[in-house]
């Protein structure tokens, strides 16, 4: 069953305006606005391209205007559609928070932030970065929401009020299509990515890579943030060979695999730091071309704020100091 609502859509100067919509073409909306794919939209909207593309044309007979430039490719917003998007995120998230409101209200007195962040910063940088709890506002409490796997996914949940905050890696190889001025972001650090394997493999490995040979490779699939930013970094820089034996869109996985000597992963530094201190895990290569730099941010929606949540950028943004923050 559909959810139905009544707008009139602004500054869109057709002559039958408003009318029945549903929130689902919305959603459909905001979800291409970041994907710019007909069909990795789709894919994630959980139905077929035909349809998605019909509730999507059905989004724009409502407006009275074309959202989206289906000549280029990839696809992008038209005028209309860009300035389309704010209303369409804020509608989407304004109904989210009126279910909310309506939720029978907690037994305890503390107030829930929750911050979507990808498994591996969860298990690293949060307990890092907040240290002792007394860092964390009185009466609140965290939640931290898992990783879903897929970029798409995961972003979702912020851009439809899911969640307060999201904490995940950025690389200039995986642009997130979000709009700064709705969607500020804090830098909080740099990372490397390194190619490691068991050290029993080391000399296998260097010897395939010297001879052009594929070497057995861990993969985090294509639709992870990792998994897209290396399928980038290897199609630009075409030294390894490689044949997939594990695929994990988790890089903790990855690690016990690697451990056990399947092959070589892509791990993130903080994330192995031990096993490297203790020769557990080696690195493949020191080759700058093969390692990966990411930044670690923390995004927010600028049209959900609660005071809550303001306190608790505040935390990250004062320890964060050592970083320009950017979009201020």
């Amino acid at each position: 069953m559909g959810i139905y609502a009544t707008f009139a859509p602004c500054g869109l100067h057709e002559p039958e305006r408003g009318g029945i919509v549903e929130l689902k073409w919305l959603e459909d909306f905001v979800c291409l606005s970041r994907t710019l794919s007909f069909s990795r939209a789709a894919r994630e909207r959980n139905v077929s391209q035909p349809a998605f593309s019909k509730r999507i044309r059905q989004l724009e007979q409502w407006a009275g205007a074309p959202l989206v430039n289906r000549v280029s490719y990839p696809a992008e917003l038209t005028v209309e559609g860009r300035r389309f998007l704010e209303e369409a995120t804020e509608i989407v998230s304004a109904f989210y928070r009126a279910q909310r409101s309506v939720s029978p209200p907690p037994s305890d007195p503390f107030e829930v932030v929750t911050i979507a962040a990808l498994h591996t910063l969860a298990l690293t940088l949060i307990p890092h970065y907040f240290g002792s709890r007394d860092n964390m506002p009185p009466m609140t409490r965290l939640k931290v929401t898992p990783d879903l796997g897929g970029i798409e996914d995961n972003l979702n949940r912020l851009v439809t009020g899911g969640a307060d905050f999201f904490l995940t890696y950025a690389h200039p190889l995986v642009p997130f299509h979000l709009d700064p001025a709705l969607f500020p972001f804090i830098r909080l650090g740099t990372e490397r990515v390194l190619p490691v394997c068991a050290p029993e493999l080391r000399a296998q490995v260097h010897h395939a890579m010297a001879s052009a040979e594929p070497v057995d490779y861990l993969s985090y699939g294509d639709e992870s943030f990792f998994g897209v930013a290396l399928s980038k970094l290897f199609a630009r820089h075409d030294t390894f060979r490689r044949r997939t034996v594990c695929e994990d869109t988790l890089s903790v996985g990855l690690m016990s695999m690697a451990r056990a000597g399947w092959g070589v992963a892509w791990l993130p530094e903080g994330l192995i730091r031990e096993e490297l201190a203790h020769g557990v895990l080696v690195p493949v290569t020191h080759d700058p071309a093969l390692v990966l730099e990411v930044e670690t941010r923390l995004y927010r929606h600028a049209n959900a704020a609660r005071p809550v949540c303001d306190r608790v950028w505040d935390v990250f943004t004062s320890r964060a100091s050592r970083f320009a923050p950017a979009h201020a």
